[in-house]
């Protein structure tokens, strides 16, 4: 099976019908998260699992479900969570469609991916249920919530107001954002400033991402696919801070051009969600996890 093209599939089917995973309001409840490890899912799968129907942002596979004592409801559908399986090149030669390999450390990931499922869509014994976190809703006031997360971010950028757009400058390592009063609303502002903090976390002195670190010129495979970086890990950085998305200005045209380039580049969903999540991590100072 084409992973990718899986995954890519979902996306597109969602955008069709005027869902944009990556500006999607957050639930009250958080992130989606598994309901035996309690971790947070990462890279694509927070849209995948986010895009459900479903409120309980707990997930688990039919197997934690049987050893938790429970069983899925009859007729439920499951949804597919990709993850890097991580072999060395010596290892079989299963799998080199979905691989990416690593010359350097003699390593190759291989997309795989298994299946979960809400738990809303199982019976579970009341005893697990009561032992399940309460998850605790606050009113966050968005322009502190980011200017938190920019003051513990380990070397930031400078950041500088004027003008009347909003840009990040690798030449001189520089966010140019507008003066406040011209955003529409302190969502939009949050989201703007997110966007351009993930371009810069580019930078050859930070992830060295190629979509800041060479020219490219708009419209081309690179530039669109540094924008879905950005554009999906401001989305991360925004429920993280606990606020929602800003809303489109222009949903029609949006979706056309995210259409098309999804159609013509089966992978640059999934690589994009993961080089998102590699610039969440950069700025929240934490280890990546994948």
């Amino acid at each position: 099976m084409d992973i990718y093209a899986m995954v890519t599939d979902k996306i597109i089917n969602l955008l069709e019908n005027g869902v944009v995973p990556w500006r999607r309001p957050w639930t009250s409840t958080g992130l989606p998260r598994n309901l035996v490890s309690k971790k947070p899912y990462r890279g694509v799968n927070v849209f995948l699992l986010s895009a459900s129907k479903y409120l309980s942002p707990f997930w688990l596979t039919y197997r934690q479900a049987t050893e938790l004592g429970g069983h899925v409801r009859k007729g439920q559908e499951s949804t597919a969570v990709i993850f890097w399986k991580v072999e060395d090149l010596k290892q079989s030669s299963e799998g080199l469609n979905t691989e990416e390999t690593d010359e350097k450390n003699r390593r190759r990931f291989v997309l795989r991916y298994y299946r979960v499922f809400n738990l809303e869509q199982c019976e579970l014994p009341q005893a697990v249920l009561d032992k399940l976190p309460k998850m605790e809703t606050h009113q966050n006031d968005p322009i502190e919530a980011v200017e938190k997360i920019i003051a513990g971010m380990p070397n930031p950028p400078e950041i500088v107001r004027g003008g009347s757009k909003a840009f990040y400058s690798p030449l001189t390592d520089r966010i140019a954002l507008p003066p406040r009063e011209l955003f529409i609303s302190a969502e939009e502002e949050a989201a703007t400033e997110t966007h351009e903090l993930i371009h810069s976390v580019g930078h050859e002195k930070r992830l060295a991402r190629e979509g800041i670190c060479e020219t490219t010129p708009f419209g081309s495979p690179v530039y669109s696919k540094e924008e879905l970086v950005a554009e999906m890990g401001a989305a991360f950085l925004c429920a993280e801070a606990g606020i929602s998305n800003a809303v489109i200005a222009n949903q029609a045209a949006y979706l056309a051009g995210w259409l098309n380039k999804l159609r013509d580049d089966r992978k640059l969903l999934v690589h994009a969600a993961a080089q998102a999540q590699r610039a969440v991590d950069y700025i929240l100072n934490r280890a990546c996890q994948e």
